[in-house]
Formats: C-alpha cells, structure tokens, sequence
C-alpha cells in the first residue's frame, strides 16, 4: 500500500508544473485523496481534496484556489495536482495523502513520501 509523488522541481514565479500520486495496493475509488504541503520552516499546509467515486467532487485552500487543478485518473490509479501562476510562496514539499474513506472529512491514514517543488522569484 502506497502513494508515490513525481513532477516537482525548480520552476520561476509565473510558471506551472504538474505534480503526480500514483496509489497502489489499495482500491483507488474506495477513498478520497489530498494534496498537502510543507514549506521550509513551517508547518503542513492542506492543499486540495478529490473524491475518487462519482463525479469526483474537488475542494482548494484559498490560498491555491482558481491557480492549481486537482484531477484523477481512475484507469491509471493517480491523481495531479497542476499548478499554474505558481509563486514563492508556493514553494514546499508536497505530499500526496489518502483519506480514510471515500468521504474528505476522514483524517488521513496514508502519506507519500512528498515532492519538492521550488518556485524562484
């Protein structure tokens, strides 16, 4: 049972970059998926909820709201994360994270192992 994070790197404010969670080892549709983050020096920020039955309901920080795009793949088992007009306060480890069932309000169970994304001004 995992979550595996890719696609973070070193982009400059104003660009976009695309993170990745592949989940394995567990059914996918089963539970609702976040996106959390760390910057240096503080503590974890949430970022964005999806729900992996139905429709997939979407859910954003305001902090991120209308500039970064949470979506799923369900033949694929990953969720994105596509961030755009990134800024430097946008810089942070990024965790993947499973909830503990289909519905947002569950506590997280299930953690990757992150992705550093460095947004330089």
């Amino acid at each position: 049972i995992q979550l595996e994070e890719s696609g973070g790197g070193l982009v400059q404010a104003g660009g976009s970059l695309r993170l990745s969670c592949a989940a394995s080892g567990f059914t996918f549709s089963s539970y609702a998926l976040s996106w959390v983050r760390q910057a240096p020096g503080k503590g974890l920020e949430w970022v964005s909820d999806i729900t992996t039955s139905g429709t997939g309901s979407t859910y954003y920080a305001d902090s991120v709201k209308g500039r970064f795009t949470i979506s799923r793949d369900t033949a694929k088992n990953t969720v994105y994360l596509q961030m755009n007009s990134l800024k430097p306060e946008d810089t942070a480890v990024y965790f993947c994270a499973r909830r503990g069932s289909v519905y947002i309000h569950n506590s997280i169970n299930l953690w990757g192992k992150g992705t550093l994304v460095t947004v330089s001004s």
